[in-house]
């Protein structure tokens, strides 16, 4: 089933933070996140908030406020960790990296990656018929097939 509402919530959110983040960074290259001593990639924060609002958005069905709030808190936990993806895998993970031609290139290409298959699953779907796993859906858990 699709739910083109949330994907285009996610989308949003996808592409906002990584637009902001990387305009942040890219003014003030060397903020930091430090807890205890220890430098905190957004990766970890994106994945953190990813975890939090994807659980939700998985195992609750229909439409409300907090789950358009979860699809933006995942969409924004998304983009922060693909933002860091090609940054921890092809530089020295320096603030100064972090500027690279191939940080920012490979941040575009991952989150774009991401934003395509937000639009794949989110609008690519066959319409709102009943899912595989909805009482009367061919090969589902109720009806006659």
């Amino acid at each position: 089933m699709s739910d083109r509402r949330r994907a285009a919530l996610i989308l949003g959110a996808l592409l906002v933070t990584f637009v902001v983040v990387r305009l942040a960074l890219w003014r003030s290259p060397d903020s930091d996140f430090d807890i205890a001593g220890h430098n905190i990639h957004h990766l970890f924060t994106g994945v953190l908030l990813a975890t939090v609002a994807g659980i939700p958005l998985v195992l609750r069905p229909g439409r409300s406020r907090v789950l358009d709030a979860a699809c933006l808190v995942f969409g924004a936990g998304l983009a922060l960790a693909l933002d860091e993806v090609v940054y921890l895998i092809a530089t020295d993970g320096s603030n100064a990296s972090y500027l690279l031609p191939v940080s920012f290139w490979g941040g575009v290409v991952v989150v774009g990656l991401g934003a395509a298959w937000v639009l794949v699953v989110g609008w690519g779907g066959r319409g709102r018929g009943p899912g595989r796993d909805e009482p009367g859906a061919p090969g589902g858990s109720g009806g006659d097939g």
